[in-house]
């Protein structure tokens, strides 16, 4: 645990959630394609532990990479709409080179951001609204075979895939994590599919304290709240992680 933990992505939405709840907790290096303004900072992290680089920068990341015990992956493209070209270069190439880099460098393990994209298109018209709702017994677990619903989530599933490589190949410890709806404050108002998968800014950065401190080898997991409404299970969340999550969707409606 004395290790620095590398963020990348550390500039985003998710990132920032992350930072904003147990940045104190944890030594870190942080990577982003843009310059991070001082107040995207935790305290005790300074424009010397930044790394301005693209992800698909193999040279910055073996740099970046170096004496770290944790990476915590978020970088890459995360338009739900993204058109091929950057999705390949992006999410599925930078991807790619940064496990690569973490096995060089002989990092103990990596945390992949997934998405419910890369599941989204078993919400087919027939079970629609029904699984956002309390009531239904529709839930996936994380041992469903990927259905992505556009290429972002065909590049989420394929980064699912290379740390199962890098797994197996090199005994690289990896958890992906199948991000529900980040929000801030509040769920989705009147909006039955958000409420379903939200994940507050505290339940986020708790879960991926988890994903810091948990042994675990290869895991596929869901991220969201504890939710009332739910359709994916967070039972193995719970077990792999120790996740412990606070809030739920259901409080604010």
């Amino acid at each position: 645990m004395d290790d620095p933990v590398l963020l990348t992505g550390a500039g985003g939405r998710v990132g920032q959630a992350i930072l904003g709840g147990i940045g104190t907790d944890h030594d870190w290096r942080l990577l982003d394609r843009e310059p991070l303004a001082e107040k995207k900072l935790p305290p005790g992290t300074t424009q010397d532990d930044v790394y301005i680089a693209d992800v698909t920068d193999r040279d910055a990341l073996s740099d970046a990479v170096s004496g770290v015990g944790t990476i915590i992956h978020l970088a890459g493209d995360p338009r739900p709409e993204a058109p091929w070209g950057s999705v390949l270069r992006n999410n599925i190439d930078g991807t790619q080179a940064l496990f690569e880099a973490a096995v060089e460098a002989d990092v103990d393990k990596v945390a992949f951001a997934s998405s419910n994209h890369a599941v989204s298109a078993f919400e087919t018209d027939r079970r629609t609204p029904d699984i956002y709702r309390p009531e239904s017994e529709f839930l996936l677990d994380g041992s469903e075979l990927p259905r992505p619903g556009n290429l972002y989530g065909v590049s989420k599933a394929a980064g699912e895939t290379l740390g199962r490589y890098y797994h197996d190949q090199s005994d690289l410890s990896v958890v992906c994590v199948r991000i529900g709806n980040l929000t801030r404050d509040h769920p989705p108002i009147d909006y039955e599919r958000g409420q379903a998968m939200w994940l507050s800014y505290r339940d986020c950065a708790h879960l991926f304290d988890c994903c810091i401190r948990a042994d675990y080898g290869y895991e596929i997991v869901y991220g969201i709240s504890d939710n009332d409404r739910k359709y994916y299970s967070i039972e193995r969340t719970r077990e792999v992680l120790g996740y412990d999550p606070e809030d739920n969707s259901a409080e604010f409606e």
